[in-house]
Formats: structure tokens, C-alpha cells, sequence
């Protein structure tokens, strides 16, 4: 790689770690090319990039991005997810996809300003999406609304059964 290609690797990954909310670092050795491809298929769908990696060049990157934490797990094959929009989507996508596929391994990742382990990462994965989180809020302000108006329409409703049994005594 020459050297410029090296400073527009480094500059582009000094962007996406700056922007990202989430990182997932992976060691991807061992997938073949099909199973590479479905995995980054589904981290597309849900507008995660996933970037394999030169160390070097992500040390550097993370150096001059303040998040020489992430060094740690910068050895061997690397790949990384960045998590733009949604913190989950990576981890719960990738955690998923590291149990359908062994050779998948999950080193680590960076949250929030902090280093997250490899069990912080599946735990991660294991809370609700944005999109479930708001349906449950929604149905938990809805249900009290719900809840009242059938308290209202069952003074009506029995007010109509009671009558309905008086008519059919007088018949």
C-alpha cells in the first residue's frame, strides 16, 4: 500500500471512529467468502459499516483520535463494526452472527468513552432495539387510555344488557 492510500485509510478511519456512538472489534479469521458476505449484508441493512483493518493503521487512527483504549484489541486479524446511528445494532448483529458461526470471534469494543469487554459486548446484544424499546412505551402510555375507556363503555354495556333482559321477562 502506498503511502498516501496509508493516509487516506488512516484519515477515513479517524472519521468513523470519531463519529461512531459504538465500536465492535472482531477477529473475522476462518470465515469463508459466502459467510463474510451475509454478515456484512446484514450489518448494511442495518447501517453499520464493518471495516477489516490494518493494526497499524488503526492504532494510528486511534492514537490521533484520542482512543488509544481500543489498542488493546488491535492484534491479529481485525476487523471493526462502527455503530453510526443505533449503539445495539453491531453488537446485537455481530453477537448473533459469532453464535451461528464459531470462527467468528468477538474481541471487544468501545461505548460511551469506555472500553467494553468481550461480555459486555453479549450483553449489549441482549437489550431491546430502539424500534421495540418505543413500542413498549408506547403500548405502556396507551394502556391506561385503553383501560378507561372500557371502564366507561361498561356502565353502557350493562346498562343495554339489563334492559335486554327486561325485555325478553315481559315477553
Amino acid at each position: 500500500m502506498a503511502r498516501p492510500d496509508k493516509e487516506a485509510a488512516v484519515k477515513e478511519l479517524q472519521e468513523k471512529l470519531k463519529e461512531s456512538k459504538s465500536l465492535v472489534i472482531t477477529d473475522y479469521i476462518g470465515l469463508k467468502v459466502s459467510e463474510m458476505t451475509e454478515l456484512r449484508a446484514k450489518l448494511r441493512e442495518a447501517d453499520v459499516d464493518y471495516k477489516v483493518v490494518k493494526n497499524t493503521l488503526a492504532k494510528i487512527a486511534a492514537n490521533n483520535s484520542d482512543l488509544t483504549e481500543i489498542n488493546e484489541f488491535l492484534s491479529g486479524p481485525t476487523a471493526i463494526a462502527f455503530g453510526i446511528e443505533d449503539v445495539v445494532s453491531p453488537a446485537k448483529i455481530l453477537n448473533e452472527f459469532a453464535e451461528a458461526h464459531d470462527v467468528l470471534e468477538i474481541k471487544g469494543g468501545f461505548l460511551n468513552g469506555e472500553i467494553i469487554s468481550k461480555k459486555k459486548v453479549e450483553s449489549l446484544a441482549k437489550i431491546p432495539s430502539r424500534e421495540e424499546l418505543l413500542a413498549k412505551a408506547f403500548a405502556s402510555m396507551k394502556a391506561p387510555i385503553t383501560g378507561f375507556v372500557n371502564v366507561l363503555s361498561g356502565n353502557t354495556r350493562n346498562l343495554v344488557n339489563v334492559l335486554s333482559q327486561i325485555k325478553d321477562q315481559k315477553e
